[in-house]
């Protein structure tokens, strides 16, 4: 069995359709993060173990996850239908097959409406910073992720924002882990809902500021 942990706020219109799409010896761990819209209930109601999770923070939500989540090996994919559960298995199996010890999802727009000009532009600028910083062949830091979780907790990770997915692969190239990029699917959210990232100009400059405060420290 292999913990995939679900960071969630307000996505009660995406959730039935992706705890749906969980391949067969996943299991979802949503961390939902303050949701007024009947997330929790919903994400229980489709066979998820739903842990609150009261800190508000992407970052927060998913080291809460990883707390409550048991197995060896841990996922972590966005719960608002963009990206798609199925192809969990690809992402981690470079880890299970000691061949990287973190892989991320490089996103491939399936339509362009999913990514907007101000997301890709944001995580391109950052994404090239990375690659300086690190030598990391990196060009996505996708939010579909596999690990090992001991490691991952063992890493001295201190932002519970957007900076937390960077922090993490700072510090993971830091001590030599072997990073890998794997292609899956970027699709629209589900109707009626937004991202907090890229969804907005706003959003996504949060989230650069976010990430380039975790570049200067």
């Amino acid at each position: 069995m292999i913990d995939v942990v679900l960071p969630c706020l307000d996505e009660a219109a995406a959730l039935p359709w992706v705890l749906g799409r969980m391949p067969a010896g996943y299991r979802a761990v949503v961390a939902d993060n303050g949701s007024t819209d009947g997330s929790a209930d919903i994400a229980r109601r489709c066979g998820a173990l739903v842990i609150d999770v009261p800190q508000r923070g992407f970052g927060a939500a998913v080291h809460a996850g990883l707390l409550a989540a048991r197995s060896d090996i841990v996922c972590v994919v966005d719960a608002d239908g963009s990206l798609d559960p199925a192809q969990l298995p690809d992402v981690a199996a470079p880890v299970l097959a000691g061949e990287a010890d973190l892989v991320l999802g490089r996103r491939r727009p399936t339509d362009r409406s999913a990514w907007p000009w101000h997301g890709r532009v944001g995580n391109a600028l950052l994404a090239r910073r990375l690659r300086r910083h690190t030598g990391a062949q990196l060009h996505d830091l996708g939010p579909m992720r596999a690990f090992r979780r001991q490691p991952l907790l063992e890493l001295p990770v201190v932002d519970r924002r957007f900076g937390y997915p960077l922090e993490v692969v700072l510090l993971a190239a830091a001590e030599g882990w072997r990073i890998a990029e794997v292609d899956v699917r970027y699709g629209p959210r589900a109707a009626g809902t937004r991202s907090k990232v890229t969804g907005s100009v706003r959003g996504t400059a949060r989230a650069v500021r976010d990430m380039a405060a975790v570049l200067s420290r």
